[in-house]
């Protein structure tokens, strides 16, 4: 379908054949927000490489109790049978469950706990709302990879969020380690962007949350991105949280070890950059994938 764009696009991707990289616009941290819980190492840390862990976030006991809640979810055959849930098409494993701030009174509270959400406060330096919320499971010698991506490209085109002013929130349910398939960064990755080619197929996400193949960098861009800023993978025990920029490069790989691997991604917008109509031209994606209900998280 050719699309018709209109505005003025600071971000263009998906308009042609050819990939490009171009300089970000914003910057990573936004200051003068209503709260300020990092340190001037851990904003300069932030804004250098794109990323955060913090460690021990969240105690044993907060984790068991989000995991028996994962487990509840994923078992039940009204959640299974939802749009929210995205399952294996060879394994019909669950991989994903979409929107658990709201299906979820365990995931509501800790998506608004302060330990996570005043972080993205002081990230973007405003107040935030959740765009996006879903957990991510690897289960053991058998979990699917997720193949590298920066969030904003699709949030951009296909949600029409105007800038990079999000914070994504990784909340570890089992340990992450370099077996389990962890989530790898590129750092500095954040400060460039990468313009995918091609078009967006009509109802794009209904193939993207299994396997993603439009919108996702060229090889090219992502040996480039690698050679000048190398692959982090920010491991972490059970309750600890790693905070990544929207924009940052980043991917899993498959799980091969026995353990399984399960997190929660919290996505916070700053309540300054919400969503217009996707950059793509085509209707917003459903709300469990990019919220459109902007009240401020409180």
């Amino acid at each position: 379908m050719t699309q018709t764009r209109t505005r003025s696009d600071r971000y263009p991707s998906r308009v042609g054949t050819e990939a490009s990289i171009t300089p970000r616009v914003e910057p990573v941290v936004h200051p003068g927000g209503p709260v300020s819980v990092l340190s001037d190492e851990q904003l300069a840390g932030f804004e250098r490489e794109g990323f955060l862990l913090l460690e021990s976030v969240f105690d044993g006991e907060e984790m068991a109790r989000c995991r028996a809640e994962l487990t509840a979810m994923a078992a039940r055959a009204e959640v299974r049978s939802t749009p929210q849930a995205v399952v294996e098409p060879t394994s019909q494993d669950v991989r994903s469950i979409f929107e658990v701030h709201r299906s979820s009174a365990v995931f509501s509270e800790l998506a608004r706990d302060h330990r996570v959400a005043d972080v993205a406060r002081t990230l973007v330096g405003s107040d935030v709302y959740l765009h996006q919320s879903r957990v991510n499971l690897k289960p053991g010698l058998r979990g699917k990879e997720f193949f590298w991506h920066s969030d904003f490209e699709t949030w951009h085109v296909e949600d029409g969020m105007p800038a990079m002013r999000a914070v994504s929130a990784s909340v570890a349910l089992t340990d992450n380690t370099e077996f389990n398939g962890p989530l790898m960064i590129i750092p500095g990755s954040h400060r460039s962007y990468v313009a995918c080619g091609g078009e967006t197929p009509e109802r794009h996400y209904e193939q993207s949350l299994k396997r993603q193949e439009h919108g996702v960098p060229d090889a090219g861009s992502l040996t480039r991105l690698v050679e000048e800023g190398g692959i982090a993978a920010p491991k972490g025990a059970a309750g600890s949280v790693v905070f990544f920029d929207c924009n940052a490069m980043h991917a899993s790989g498959v799980n091969l070890s026995p353990y399984p691997r399960s997190n929660v991604f919290l996505v916070y917008n700053s309540v300054e950059n919400t969503l217009e109509a996707p950059y793509s031209g085509q209707p917003p994606r459903p709300e469990y994938l990019g919220s459109r209900d902007f009240t401020p998280l409180g």
